[in-house]
């Protein structure tokens, strides 16, 4: 057995950073927001077959599974030439399930789907655990002016399910959907505009809602993704006391007209921050999101940490 007493001051140094090192090496880009499946946490993220890492502290986190294997049938449809990218998942657990949303997409096009996968657990050594297809919830053509990609879940206060999407063009969309089947609640079910670009930039995605007190909260992303270093995401907020808006900023200025509150931006080795998601875990709120590091070649890490409100209700970094 090791004895404390026998390393020296500088090897226990060491041994503490290296941890953190290994906790700020998780490489993911657009993650999900972070699900609890008894005592693991997981996380998927953008990749091909759809990525996901495991914890038990929140810090150390394991490569998971594939999602999806091989790639489905019907996305060759949906999103041709897609294989096997799927972009940007998000995860909810509703009654005993996970439901699992992402992102299928021709690269600057809107020929986009969002689908639906279901499993009883996230163990991948349960015996239950199966990822089964629900097909697509929702899709986008050249003919629509929203793209279908980026889904994010929640919640309103009366217990319906939303989801939260949109990149680029006419901006972020929220429709409601069928709490049982994880599906829209009907194929011509109204379509709600919750945020627009600032002109005269088009660039907004990677939405996100959260409900804290009265309010819900809206977070967006504003700029550039993708490019390491010279990447220029910025975070968004705004808030509004119906899921589906108007939101608006600290100073009152709606999201529809460009408005927003800027909640995350580049700090020191952390570029380009995105794709937000929040874990209600007990008394604490975490929220996540990625980054580039400038430390690393500007590769996409995830980057966890607690979130903080202040005496205004406004999320603070």
């Amino acid at each position: 057995m090791f004895r404390v007493k026998q390393f020296s001051l500088l090897f226990i140094i060491a041994l503490i950073l290296s941890v953190g090192a290994a906790a700020r090496d998780i490489r993911t880009h657009d993650p999900s927001t972070i699900v609890r499946d008894d005592d693991t946490y997981w996380v998927f993220h953008t990749g091909r077959g759809c990525k996901s890492e495991f914890s038990t502290d929140l810090k150390n986190w394991k490569e998971g599974p594939l999602v999806f294997p091989q790639p489905l049938a019907w996305w060759t449809d949906a999103a041709p030439g897609t294989n096997l990218d799927v972009w940007a998942p998000d995860v909810i657990k509703i009654g005993s399930r996970y439901f699992l949303y992402y992102s299928i997409s021709v690269w600057g096009k809107r020929t986009s789907a969002i689908g639906l996968a279901v499993n009883d657990t996230l163990d991948p050594h349960g015996a239950k655990y199966l990822w089964k297809d629900m097909g697509p919830v929702l899709r986008s053509s050249e003919a629509d002016n929203f793209n279908a990609i980026d889904p994010a879940l929640c919640f309103d206060e009366t217990g319906r399910l939303w989801l939260i999407f949109g990149s680029y063009w006419s901006g972020i969309k929220a429709v409601e959907l069928d709490a049982k089947t994880g599906k829209r609640i009907a194929a011509e079910s109204p379509v709600h505009a919750l945020a627009a670009a600032r002109a005269p930039s088009t660039a907004i995605e990677a939405a996100y809602v959260y409900r804290h007190g009265d309010f819900f909260y809206l977070f967006v992303n504003w700029g550039q993704c993708c490019k390491g270093v010279d990447s220029t995401y910025v975070v968004g907020v705004g808030r509004s006391r119906a899921i589906t808006g108007p939101y608006t900023d600290r100073d009152g200025n709606e999201m529809l007209k460009g408005g927003g509150t800027v909640f995350l931006k580049n700090s020191g080795r952390f570029v380009g921050p995105g794709h937000v998601g929040i874990l209600r875990d007990g008394d604490t709120e975490w929220c996540s999101y990625h980054y580039y590091d400038a430390e690393d070649n500007g590769r996409p890490k995830l980057k966890v940490e607690k979130l903080k409100w202040d005496a205004h209700g406004w999320p603070v970094p």
